[in-house]
């Protein structure tokens, strides 16, 4: 029995590593290609253990100033972005022809003046402070060095895209009064809109780079540890062995191990390039086409960062532009979020009854047993945040720091997991290295937050989209959502959320949507410019390796994640959905028939079900799947009865082709 068990794990060690060498390449030319925060220096020598002891201290500095408190507001979140400047500018070359190796005279002039900042207001903190609103020449040099190297570093890590969209807003509020209609504005010199984004807590050091310092970094450096204690293999293991011996299994492992794994990390495309490196290959075994085996990945990937308890970071920022605590977003976001990922299950499972497709062989994966005996206790940290998070009434804070120290502790309860003094400081320098393209974008955003603080934009934005939606609440809804969709093109994450919170949600607050609802809904399609062509990374990733047409990928991934689409409009129309307002029989209720809403709308989208569906049972199923998602007895009970309908047809259709066989 024993060497049975040897050999399914051999096996299973096959199946995993099966053409790794080719897929690590692969998967290197996409991060360098489109992930433009992954494309790092690699150094030797005394600069590697020069830059290993500077991560090292900057997740000290955290840690610390976590548990025993930060210095004053402004000192501290300079301090951190200075951290942020100057690990960018020693980790990302200037450009493609750059060293890689190395950095260079203009990279050291860069590190030393982003020490510039922290040591001015540090100084002359009194005088600084009381100067607010009227700068002098030293604050206005210090402001505009600073507006450069955020931009400059805004570049290198995350593109061109954000660094030119600040400058766009720039020149909106330097050049207000020669806007058009109702965005002209009284403008303002760069004296007055530089020592805005420098000198309070609106602009460059403001709400965004105050979560940063805060939870990002700290719950990254959770997900660091985490992954040093070998999390990511539990993830693939357990979902190796619940789904992947069951009809279409790989697609439901990338399903679940994306999700999991996306949660945590926060970027699309590195957990495309994580896990599909590993499971689009085995979904090309099974039969499914490339464009679809990576639309699966791709969509799994980005509703990772919908999945609590984490959401890939944003739910911090979200809980602190509402105000409210970071459990209620956990608890806002966990039926929508749910949904998203039935709609890809039900939709994988469709597809593959319809292709015919199987899943692997059970003796060649892991047994759960096997992989919970192993590695189950890896699980007991996820446990323990969510009762501190809920149950222990301490801060989030509080509870990251002790979340990583339990996680530390139980890591070495297992020969498998045992972390060494190594792993240990190896951890906390990949958390700073992870933190800095956040941190980055965070600091970037802050300078277009500023402007439409500064100038009122984004109330004028709002009554824009406002005015083109009319009356109905439905049109003002699309038009969000395609402004979001548009401002979230080529955005990582975070500042994408951020950006469209700050423009989009206020329309949907003064229509009467509860805020929560209104910066979810922003959140969610801020998230699927990540799947949506032209500009579509996620699905380019993931095409990349899956060897097929990112476009059709991209189109396919969309198709596969139509349901998350249609969600935000649930909650929007319907809070209970969110469990907002709402007593348990509600949210229950609402919750179900959202669930029979996003079943039939996979079987509309495959047109698949026992059998094939005819065209005109698509448009009826697509009528009923949306009866269901509009709150309602009459329009429950119309989806509710065409559920039946649809089940009746295809499953005598399904007779009838077994008899004439």
């Amino acid at each position: 029995m024993t060497d049975i068990k040897k050999n399914s794990t051999e096996e299973t060690t096959a199946i995993s590593m099966e053409a790794t060498e080719e897929m690590q390449k692969k998967s290197d030319e996409i991060i360098r290609k489109l992930d433009k925060e992954a494309t790092t220096r690699t150094f030797s020598g005394f600069m590697k253990k020069f830059f290993f002891a500077l991560c090292v201290l900057v997740s000290c500095y955290h840690l610390y100033t976590a548990t025993f408190g930060p210095p004053l507001t402004l000192i501290h979140r300079s301090i951190h972005v200075s951290m942020m400047l100057i690990m960018t500018f020693l980790m990302y070359p200037l450009c493609k022809k750059d060293s890689f190796t190395k950095p260079s005279y203009l990279d050291w002039v860069l590190v030393a003046a982003s020490l510039a900042a922290p040591i001015y207001i540090s100084t002359g903190y009194q005088g600084f402070v009381e100067r607010a609103g009227n700068a002098n020449f030293m604050d206005m040099l210090m402001a505009t060095l600073l507006v450069i190297l955020v931009l400059e570093a805004s570049r290198r890590v995350s593109g061109n895209v954000l660094s030119i969209l600040s400058l766009v807003f720039i020149a909106y509020g330097i050049f207000g009064r020669s806007m058009p209609g109702m965005f002209m504005h009284r403008g303002y010199d760069w004296t007055s809109l530089s020592n805005h984004f420098f000198a309070n807590t609106e602009g460059i050091y403001g709400t965004s780079v105050s979560v940063s310092a805060s939870y990002i970094f700290l719950f990254i450096l959770f997900g660091a540890v985490m992954s040093k204690s070998g999390m990511g293999q539990l993830f693939n293991d357990m979902a190796l062995g619940l789904a992947g011996h069951t009809k279409g299994g790989p697609a439901k492992v990338s399903v679940l191990a994306s999700g999991l794994l996306g949660s945590i990390n926060g970027s699309a495309v590195a957990n495309v390039v994580t896990t599909g490196a590993f499971t689009i290959p085995l979904m090309k075994k099974t039969g499914y086409s490339k464009e679809f085996a990576g639309a699966v990945e791709a969509s799994a990937s980005v509703g990772g960062q919908l999945l609590p308890p984490i959401m890939g970071a944003a739910a911090f920022i979200m809980a602190e532009m509402l105000g409210v605590k970071y459990s209620s977003i956990i608890v806002w976001a966990a039926i929508p979020a749910l949904l998203y990922y039935l709609g890809i299950i039900i939709q994988v499972q469709l597809r593959a009854s319809k292709d015919g497709l199987v899943g692997l062989p059970k003796d060649q994966l892991p047994s759960i047993s096997a992989v919970m005996k192993t590695r189950g206790h890896l699980l007991f940290p996820v446990f323990f945040l969510l009762y501190m998070l809920f149950f222990s009434g301490t801060t989030v804070i509080y509870s990251a720091v002790l979340t990583i120290v339990v996680t530390v502790i139980t890591a070495q309860l297992k020969k498998e997991t045992r972390m060494s003094l190594q792993d240990l400081f190896a951890a906390l320098a990949d958390g700073a290295k992870q933190t800095v393209s956040v941190a980055i974008a965070c600091a970037c955003v802050g300078i277009i937050i500023g402007v439409c603080s500064k100038t009122g934009f984004g109330l004028t934005m709002a009554n824009t989209i406002i005015a083109l939606g009319g009356t109905s609440i439905l049109f003002t809804l699309v038009f969000t959502m395609i402004t979001c969709m548009i401002l979230g093109m080529g955005l990582p994450s975070i500042p994408a959320y951020i950006i469209t919170a700050a423009i989009a949600a206020p329309a949907l607050s003064k229509l009467g949507i509860p805020p929560a609802a209104a910066h979810m809904f922003s959140f969610y399609y801020a998230m699927f410019a990540n799947l949506t062509p032209p500009v579509a990374l996620a699905s380019f990733a993931a095409a990349g390796l899956s060897g097929g047409d990112p476009m059709k990928t991209g189109v396919a991934s969309v198709k596969l994640a139509l349901a998350g689409f249609i969600v935000p409009f649930m909650f929007v129309f319907s809070p209970q959905l969110m469990l907002i307002n709402t007593t348990f029989l509600e949210g229950a209720w609402t919750s179900l028939t959202a669930c029979v809403g996003v079943f039939l709308l996979s079987v509309a989208v495959e047109g698949y079900l026992f059998a094939h569906v005819a065209t005109w049972l698509r448009i009826v199923t697509l009528a009923g799947a949306l009866g269901l998602m509009q709150p309602g007895l009459l329009t429950d009970a119309v989806g509710i009865a065409t559920l039946a309908v649809v089940f009746f047809i295809q499953k005598k259709k399904e007779a009838s082709l077994k008899t004439s066989e």
